[in-house]
């Protein structure tokens, strides 16, 4: 597979050129000192440690479980997966609030906004912005970052805001229910264009899941990204006028020991189904459990604003803002790497 390195391309179009002078004083900053205690842990092991309390409780029942308890919980399950994810929306709701200030705590989250009064117009016209988020890492929980109930966004763009994330996640008892609470909604193009239409923004991760197979234990200084084939999101934000928002999350690389099968093969089958099985452990060495309590901070970078094209989109319209958003986002990385200690890393771009 062939890469790219962070080296800004050359155009000879005006508009498709990255914004490399950036005016710090424009930059606002919110960083919330970091809590790992009890009460944060127990948040963000709720909010991110189910999959190693499914698997526990699976193999509990398989061992040493009684026939009642096996009962209770398949009984949980399927309420889980009969009913919609967002019953009972107002416990839920407090639930998820819960969980997300406390992972704010937990992992010490720090938000760099470059150009907020970008976003404070755009609100005001009622428009979309899609939040554009990498990398993905081996969970891209960095994205809760972007919950209306952080505030960390202004007007509408931040009361409105949604994550969408792998619609295989949705298809879990409980990690469905879970994910639901804490705002974020499965990512398929019915949804991500209805919000689109709506003027509502949403977070995404454009190198997906795939970009697991990307990651090297034995090479951590080098982060590769996914993204050159991803122009789905392009097309959706010419179509609706939305405009688009390049964000790197810092700080969640090494927060799990992992193994990573690999092979075409897993990737055929990672692709079919959604997700990425794989092995890793957070935390006290918990098998499946939460991240180690690693400082990240999210930068958004200044909004590339994109012209309604409706249905009259060009192929040559698609690959220039596409263009665009990669070299902002290489620059992006490049203005922050230094301060979130990133300074020995190197990006690339495939």
């Amino acid at each position: 597979m062939a890469t790219s390195t962070t080296t800004i391309p050359t155009t000879t179009d005006e508009q498709s050129q990255p914004n490399l002078s950036i005016d710090r004083s424009k930059w606002k900053e919110h960083d919330t000192p970091q809590d790992c205690g009890f009460v944060s842990t127990l948040a963000v092991t709720l909010f991110l440690g189910w999959n190693g309390i499914l698997i526990f409780i699976v193999v509990y029942l398989a061992l040493l479980g009684s026939v009642r308890e096996y009962m209770i919980f398949i009984g949980i399950c399927t309420l889980s997966l009969v009913f919609p994810p967002h019953y009972l929306p107002c416990l839920g709701s407090r639930i998820g609030s819960w969980m997300v200030i406390n992972a704010e705590k937990y992992f010490g989250l720090k938000t760099v906004i470059e150009d907020e009064q970008q976003l404070i117009d755009i609100s005001k016209q009622n428009k979309a912005v899609i939040f554009a988020f990498e990398p993905h890492d081996l969970i891209p929980y960095g994205v809760f970052a972007f919950s209306p109930t952080l505030r960390r966004l202004p007007g509408r763009v931040g009361e409105d805001g949604c994550c969408l994330m792998s619609s295989a996640v949705f298809r879990f008892p409980i990690l469905r229910n879970v994910y639901t609470w804490a705002n974020s909604l499965p990512v398929d193009k019915k949804t991500f264009l209805n919000r689109l239409k709506n003027g509502k923004s949403l977070t995404f991760i454009p190198g997906g899941v795939q970009e697991l197979f990307m990651l090297e234990n034995a090479k951590p200084h080098n982060l590769v990204l996914l993204l050159r084939s991803r122009k789905g999101f392009i097309k959706l934000a010419l179509s609706t006028g939305s405009s688009v928002a390049p964000v790197f999350g810092f700080g969640m690389n090494g927060s799990y020991g992992y193994w990573l099968p690999k092979g075409r093969l897993m990737e055929m089958y990672s692709r079919y189904i959604g997700y990425f099985p794989l092995v890793f452990w957070g935390r006290w060495r918990i098998p499946y459990g939460i991240p180690f309590p690693q400082k990240i901070m999210v930068v958004i970078g200044p909004v590339i604003d994109i012209t309604n094209k409706g249905n009259r989109i060009t192929q040559s319209e698609i690959d220039k803002y596409h263009d665009l958003f990669l070299k902002e986002l290489v620059a992006l990385f490049e203005r922050h790497k230094h301060d979130a200690g990133y300074g020995e890393c190197r990006l690339t771009i495939v």
